[in-house]
Order: structure tokens, then sequence, then C-alpha cells
């Protein structure tokens, strides 16, 4: 609990990938990549049950192997490709509202593609969002400092660039006289990462996201922010991971 507020740890992860096969269970420094998620949550003191929820029977043996609860398989029609994010979350919310009988008045979900985070990312965006209360929620974010959108265009059917931002044809990094800025005369722009999501659960079953304008950011720097989609993806959080042997020992 934090300031008497109870927290449950959600940590989402289908047996399926099309971008990295079994990357969930991928060996990731000596464990799967699933185990890096399941063991902040379990060091947060602040979190009340760390629960997995999957449609494999290998990802929740793994799960219960490295302390998690797996009080459930997901059923596949959310495990499916057109599943929602608030279906996977709702169910897991509703499963122990009916079976477990337990209320948490907050939600953290940690996505298992994300296994840079720390246990200081979660501990700073808990406290943060619980004594904040006119806050509902709080999303990782990082700031885009090598594809700042003002530097973004659109290519039309004929091949031709075209500006995203102004209609008279300025790019959105020209000023008012056509002037190309410089990235540093630019105003700092964030694109949403994968490190955290939490929210009041009962603000989250009613907006059905965690994105709305009582959202926090939790600022995390580059190097922290890359998602396991693909073997890129992968081999880039390997290397930052052993960059920062101190941060994530091997097992």
């Amino acid at each position: 609990m934090l300031d008497g507020k109870s927290i449950l740890a959600l940590i989402t992860a289908k047996g399926t990938s099309e971008g990295l096969p079994g990357k969930n269970i991928r060996p990731l420094l000596g464990k799967p990549m699933v185990a890096w998620s399941i063991d902040v949550a379990r060091q947060c003191p602040y979190v009340d049950a760390v629960v997995v929820s999957t449609d494999s029977e290998e990802i929740a043996e793994i799960a219960r192997t490295h302390g998690a609860e797996v009080p459930f398989l997901r059923p596949a029609h959310l495990a499916s490709a057109t599943a929602s994010s608030f279906d996977v979350v709702e169910h897991a919310i509703n499963f122990y509202r009916t079976e477990k009988n337990p209320t948490f008045d907050y939600l953290l979900l940690l996505e298992p593609t994300s296994p840079l985070r720390e246990l200081s990312d979660v501990n700073e965006a808990l406290e943060r969002l619980v004594r904040t209360p006119e806050a509902d929620s709080i999303v990782g974010v990082s700031e885009a400092v090598s594809a700042h959108p003002a530097f973004t265009v659109a290519v039309s059917p004929e091949g031709y660039l075209s500006s995203l931002f102004d209609a008279d044809g300025k790019s959105g990094h020209q000023n008012e006289s056509g002037v190309v800025l410089r990235r540093q005369d630019l105003k700092p722009a964030f694109f949403f990462e994968g490190t955290l999501y939490a929210s009041k659960v009962s603000a989250y079953l009613e907006k059905r996201t965690f994105y709305h304008d009582t959202t926090l950011a939790h600022i995390v720097p580059k190097w922290k922010s890359p998602e396991v989609d693909d073997i890129y993806d992968f081999l880039t959080v390997e290397a930052m991971m052993r960059h920062f042997p101190d941060r994530y020992p091997a097992s």
C-alpha cells in the first residue's frame, strides 16, 4: 500500500508474437524477459499483488517460478490480435472482484516488452500519482530528441515532400520567415513509451484509457525507452543492459 491505497501490479504477456516469436520468455541476460518486469513489481514496497495475465501455460509457469500470481489463464479471445489492452486489463480487474474479492485503489500495468524500467521508475511514478489527488493516471514518456516531430514530413502520391504542420507549406522546423530552426530552438516534444502505466482503478474503468487530460508524465531518458517488438529492439535492450551492469545484473 501507499498512503493507505492498495495497488495491483498487472503484467500482460501473450504467448504469441509476430515480430519476435517467443519474445516474452526469450532469455535476456540469463532470465526470461517477462521476469524482469515481475522482479521490479515484486521489489516495489507499494504493490499489494503481482499478477501475470497470459494465455500461455509456459509463461504462467515461468511467472510463478519468479514469484508472481497467475490465478487464471487469459481466454483465447483476449489473446488475439484484435483484443484491446482495456479488455485485457478489465478482465483481470473483474476476476479479482468476483473471484478473489479484494478491491484495489490503483492499477500498475507493466509490459514485459519494456525491461529497462527500474524500481526507481515505479516507486517515483506511484508516489507522484497517489500524492497528486487531481491526477487520475501517469504514463511513461521520453523526449523525442533524434526524431523531433517538427522534422517529420509526409510524402505525396507523386513522391514530393509535404509538411505535416502548416497549410502554407512551411514545415514545423521553420520560423515565420522560413528560416530553418536548430533542434535546440524547438519546444521539447515527448512520445509515449512503455516503461509504465498507472491509474486509479475507478478512473481507468470509466475512461477506458490511461491517456486523458488528468494524466501525468513520468519522463524517462532515451536509452531506457526502447520497447521490444522485433530482434533489433531486443538486441538494443540487451546492449543497454550490458552497458549498465550495476543497474541490470545478469543472472
